[in-house]
């Protein structure tokens, strides 16, 4: 009798020893709070940060990238490279074989005819905002059920932008079946409630407000993720945001801290939460409109019926350039968290131009290259030429960084003899892609306009392919599209065709470089002002946060719980 009171007494302590297993929910409920807030959870409708990141809290592709930039597979047993067998020898195909027992977050399960689908989905709908990242495929086929094959249409020696990161996550066949073509905008429940494999599922969606979701309760890992419930608020302004995690600790995490250092660190002392920051491939810049954006031209304003009256002049967008003082700006404006560039590929070093003379603040010489075009200052302080005066309207998203970057850039144009108007709209309507909106960046009814994005993962390939001539924005595409500038030179089109096609990190990095270089450096259609290294900032009792630059900022939500 006493022998099993000593067996039972071990045996209890023993349990007592060992950690309690996570359990999904065990957490509770998480708030986040996006100041730009998403409207709309289909990354294929809309190239916002603030949409790919809400929707890759369900959505998911095959294979996304970690906090250092390596792929790791979500939806696939493995990364598949010529080494396993996975990738063909020739970069022709590349076969995916996905986990076994994945299911959607209805119970249904996830097979090869959904990534088949997602593939005729994206390349079977005007404007999707990722047809430049399909382009290069010739079919998606199923083996069978648990086995997919990419082949395209030349060698493609980077294949792992098709499906890789949060802009080209797989999509339900049997929920988006029925929104193809001309469909696709108005399937409203698929595009705000969307079924997904992700750690969460969407309760309730408000477009450009706030999204409810719950913990899918059939997440292929049981234990995740920790939290049951949880919210994400749009609206608002960066400063808001950081102080309600900060200060208040009214949130748990905040997206995209865009604001001055000394105001950061006065919401620091809050003692609620800590910011987090990583350097990546995100560039703040500038876009020169090629393209006339007078109302006078009706409905093809801003299109390539009607050039720009004086921005087809390099000269005047290099000098626009030259008289920026970018190391200023990243003073005022970021601090240690910014560094002046003119390079729209800052990152990886492989793939970053050594080219940096443009960053060069050279008033003087920027007035002495307008003068040799031909623009001369009148007595109103303005330069003109024939008829035509430097008169620009300065058009960005509502934050107080890029207020205080559009005030200083004003003051440098002034000095140079360029009036300018400045406007700044809501961030959600700017980046929100609404096609009956006039204020979007897709649209660009301004003469320049000033925003931030990056690429997925650590090749550059699918975005400097944003730029070629058939992404332009247009009203036949419901102003979908990438290259908002209105660029086209069918000799940058064809070296993306190479880019495409070359092997080897040298070669395709200097392929990058001088695509780089093409749009920043001969051209000046694109003028980067700030490597920006990305700030967010999260409660003190929020654990397992990597900040990710290569990825959606939300890509392990999953793994994140609650100190207890």
């Amino acid at each position: 009798m006493k022998t099993r009171h000593l067996l039972l007494a071990l045996g209890t302590a023993l349990a007592l020893a060992q950690p309690a297993l996570a359990q999904r929910g065990s957490s509770g409920h998480v708030n986040l709070i996006y100041w730009q807030a998403p409207s709309i959870l289909n990354p294929y409708l809309s190239g916002g940060t603030k949409e790919l990141e809400s929707a890759s809290l369900v959505l998911e592709p095959l294979i996304r990238f970690n906090e250092k930039g390596e792929m790791v597979p979500y939806l696939v047993e493995e990364v598949p490279t010529v080494a396993n067998g996975g990738f063909a020898a020739d970069f022709k195909s590349i076969t995916y074989k996905l986990k076994k027992g994945v299911k959607w977050s209805d119970g249904t399960p996830f097979t090869a005819q959904d990534v088949v689908f997602s593939h005729a989905y994206c390349t079977g709908i005007k404007g999707c905002a990722k047809a430049n990242t399909f382009a290069p495929v010739d079919k998606v086929t199923a083996v069978n059920d648990n086995t997919v094959r990419i082949t395209f249409k030349t060698a493609k020696p980077y294949p792992y932008d098709v499906f890789g990161g949060p802009t080209t996550p797989i999509l339900q066949k049997a929920q988006f079946n029925e929104c193809l073509g001309d469909k696709a905008p108005t399937c409203t429940k698929q595009n705000f409630n969307p079924v997904g494999t992700g750690p969460f599922m969407v309760k309730e969606f408000r477009p450009n407000d706030v999204i409810q979701m719950v913990a899918n309760p059939n997440y292929r890992d049981p234990a995740k993720p920790a939290f049951a419930t949880l919210t994400l608020k749009g609206g608002g302004d960066a400063a808001a945001a950081g102080r309600a995690v900060m200060e208040t600790g009214e949130f748990d995490y905040a997206w995209n801290l865009q604001l001055a250092p000394d105001v950061l660190a006065r919401m620091a002392k809050g003692g609620k939460g800590k910011t987090v920051s990583a350097f990546g491939s995100l560039v703040e810049r500038i876009e020169m409109n090629l393209t006339d954006p007078s109302p006078k031209h009706g409905d093809l304003r801003s299109t390539t019926k009607h050039p720009h009256p004086f921005l087809t002049d390099v000269r005047v967008r290099k000098a626009l350039s030259m008289a920026i003082d970018r190391n200023t700006l990243v003073e005022i404006g970021y601090g240690p968290a910014g560094r002046p560039t003119c390079n729209l590929v800052p990152a990886p070093a492989a793939f970053a131009s050594p080219n940096t003379d443009c960053i060069k603040h050279d008033m003087a010489g920027a007035k002495a290259l307008l003068e040799q075009a031909g623009w001369k200052v009148g007595a109103d302080g303005v330069r003109a030429k024939d008829g035509v005066k430097l008169e620009i309207q300065f058009l960005t998203a509502t934050n107080a960084v890029r207020q205080n970057f559009q005030t200083l850039i004003k003051q440098w144009w002034t000095e140079l003899g360029v009036k300018t108007e400045l406007r700044n709209v809501s961030a959600s309507v700017f980046f929100g892609g609404d096609p009956g909106s006039p204020d979007t960046f897709q649209k660009f009814y301004a003469d320049v306009e000033m925003y931030a994005n990056n690429f997925d993962g650590t090749d550059p390939e699918s975005y400097l392919a944003e730029h070629v001539c058939d992404k332009i924005p247009r009203p036949e595409s419901q102003w979908q599209g990438t290259n908002m500038n209105r660029y086209c030179d069918p000799a940058y089109d064809k070296l993306v065709k190479e880019l495409s096609a070359a092997t080897g990190v040298e070669k395709r990095g200097t392929i990058a470089k001088r695509l780089n270089e093409m749009l920043t450096k001969d051209t000046y259609v694109v003028v980067p002002l700030v490597d920006r290294g990305r700030i967010s900032a999260h409660s003190n009792t929020l654990v397992g946060v990597l900040l990710n630059t290569w990825d959606s900022e939300l890509w392990n939500a999953a793994d994140w719980t609650r100190k207890k």
